[in-house]
């Protein structure tokens, strides 16, 4: 089973299924294209199926000339919501959403949904792959079986089973899906081997683990660390404050240290599909062991409490100018989670718009990434709601503007100009600008 699956690979002729065509999933069909693999692209989305087929890339970040040469022109490529495709498939990845529920636990529905979507189809020698990321143990016990119930087979016998997280960095100019090493654990060595052959052909490099569940946890790992480095400069920042110490200054002095040292920045919370998820996760895994995860716990308090503080610094810059929050015009810069790209997911700009929102402000935001708010899972109330433009700033005589998300394409000194109080959260403007409130 497996030396045949790794023939059909080496020799390109292994057909490859990826589902979920969002960040993760549409760069790894592209590269399995350009490999010379045939691919099918599945999603339930029907309208990125329609873009797909169309020509046109949905992520601002993949250009739609890739989208047209590796997809739509392609005749060994094509993208459909049908998934008895699945059956022509030699390799399924799937690469779907991991949220968390209403009260912070793992939300795998999107997994367990697709699992139960793919079961009938699964036929013997196919190889599964997650990349979602979860706790250990998702892909032997949640994954793996329900496969099992739905197919008839077994994943030990009749198909392999892997994981292999996703290192996706939106836009991020130094690394691609190609570039970036990735982690490989499989149910059985089997399933390992045949993982690494399939990942070999794309990737640069492929790091063998010696289980799933290893693989899961090195995701986690990467993920949490980030989270309580974050956690750690955001109470520096309120520290320093109170003692008039510019944190931003401390960073890049910090910085010139060539050994022992990683610059990590504060902002106005966390965003993005992992960082704020991901460590959750694990502590929630971790109460089946009867562990508390304390030191990631006060990394996610202190985290998901800078939204407040950001509202506090600016309640105090309104307050400096004789005014109150309630009924003040607010301009929000930046709705993207982070600077550059048009990916809102879990942005802390929502939650700063929530808020101002209801303490009374007028809120408005600005974003050249983000013209119009899209449909999120837990902010559906904005959607549709429009990017003001740098012209309608100019006149609409705003009492404060805060720097959510700081794009390399706006001059935030500029901007500075045309409103009351500057509140600055992400370190984007300069000193010498005269209405700057730190935060």
């Amino acid at each position: 089973m497996k030396n045949e699956l790794i023939r059909k690979i080496e020799n390109r002729e292994a057909t490859i299924g990826v589902v979920g065509l969002g960040y993760v999933g549409l760069p790894i069909v592209l590269e399995f294209s350009r490999a010379g693999f045939p691919v099918i692209g599945l999603d339930i989305d029907q309208r990125k199926i329609d873009a797909l087929t169309a020509g046109e890339s949905y992520i601002r970040h993949i250009d739609g000339d890739e989208v047209r040469e590796h997809i739509a022109n392609q005749p060994k490529v094509f993208a459909t919501s049908d998934f008895s495709k699945v059956a022509d498939c030699d390799a399924v990845l799937i690469c779907v959403p991991t949220p968390l529920t209403e009260y912070r636990d793992p939300d795998l529905s999107y997994v367990v949904k697709t699992a139960e979507a793919i079961g009938p189809h699964l036929r013997k020698g196919q190889l599964i792959t997650l990349e979602s990321t979860t706790y250990p143990g998702t892909t032997d016990e949640i994954l793996a079986p329900t496969l099992e119930d739905i197919s008839g087979l077994c994943a030990t016998k009749d198909f392999l089973v892997a994981y292999s997280p996703e290192r996706e960095d939106p836009n991020n100019a130094k690394f691609k899906t190609s570039t970036i090493p990735k982690v490989v654990g499989g149910l059985t060595p089997d399933a390992l081997e045949a993982a690494r052959a399939l990942y070999d052909t794309i990737i640069c490099e492929t790091i063998p683990v010696s289980s799933c569940r290893a693989a899961e946890a090195t995701k986690l790992m990467e993920n949490i660390f980030r989270c309580v480095n974050i956690a750690l400069v955001n109470e520096l920042k309120v520290v320093f404050h109170e003692m008039d110490i510019n944190i931003w200054e401390v960073i890049r002095a910090a910085s010139t240290k060539p050994f022992g040292y990683m610059p990590f920045y504060p902002g106005p919370g966390l965003g993005g599909h992992c960082i704020p998820i991901d460590p959750f996760y694990l502590t929630w895994k971790a109460k089946e062991f009867g562990i508390s995860t304390k030191f990631i716990e006060l990394a996610g308090e202190i985290n998901t409490s800078m939204p407040q503080y950001v509202v506090q610094r600016t309640m105090e810059g309104l307050n400096d100018q004789g005014k109150a929050l309630k009924g003040a015009k607010v301009l929000l810069i930046g709705l993207a989670y982070k600077k550059n790209v048009d990916d809102v997911r879990e942005s802390p700009t929502f939650t700063l718009w929530n808020e101002l929102e209801s303490r009374g402000g007028l809120i408005d935001y600005y974003d050249p990434f983000c013209p119009e708010v899209a449909s999120t899972r837990e902010h559906g109330h904005f959607a549709g709601i429009c990017s003001k433009t740098l012209e309608e700033i100019k006149t609409a005589n705003y009492d404060v503007a805060i720097i959510a998300t700081a794009h390399d394409n706006v001059d935030h000194d500029e901007l500075a100009q045309y409103v009351g109080v500057m509140v600055d959260a992400r370190g984007a403007c300069s000193e010498s600008i005269q209405n700057l409130v730190r935060a």
